[in-house]
């Protein structure tokens, strides 16, 4: 097996739904499993995903939990994740999903390097860049 870097996304309680929505986005297989399989199926946390994998059909392989009980929890300020490539058709649709009920920092166009970018914070809070290669806007 080959080393992978992978963005891992910690959450307060919604990592269920915030990996749902990416699974819409990016497609793919989504396993996801709740501090109760692991532990104390009684606690108040059991629901909670203790640890979620998508891995899309390009690829794509993210992570995410929700915090654990009594450990901080700063949601969208120690991550971004970079969407890059040449498929403009794939990636805008990405980007119109992502950037739908959030906030947009950098709207997706033509940059001075050459590519189309845009840079966003998706609703759950996490910071998204995305970069289309030698585009033609």
């Amino acid at each position: 097996m080959t080393s992978q870097l992978n963005p891992y996304i910690s959450f307060n309680g919604d990592a269920r739904e915030a990996l749902e929505f990416y699974k819409d986005v990016l497609g793919g297989e989504l396993t996801m499993h709740t501090f109760g399989e692991y532990g104390d199926k009684s606690a108040p946390e059991a629901d909670r995903i203790m640890h979620g994998t998508l891995q899309s059909e390009l690829g794509y392989t993210l992570m995410a939990a929700d915090t654990p009980p009594g450990m901080p929890h700063n949601p969208g300020d120690n991550i971004t994740i970079s969407l890059s490539g040449d498929d403009a058709d794939t990636l805008r649709d990405y980007w119109a999903k992502l950037s739908g009920g959030g906030t947009v920092g950098v709207p997706l166009e033509m940059q001075m390097w050459g590519d189309e970018f845009g840079q966003c914070t998706d609703r759950f809070g996490i910071n998204w860049m995305v970069n289309i290669t030698g585009s033609a806007a």
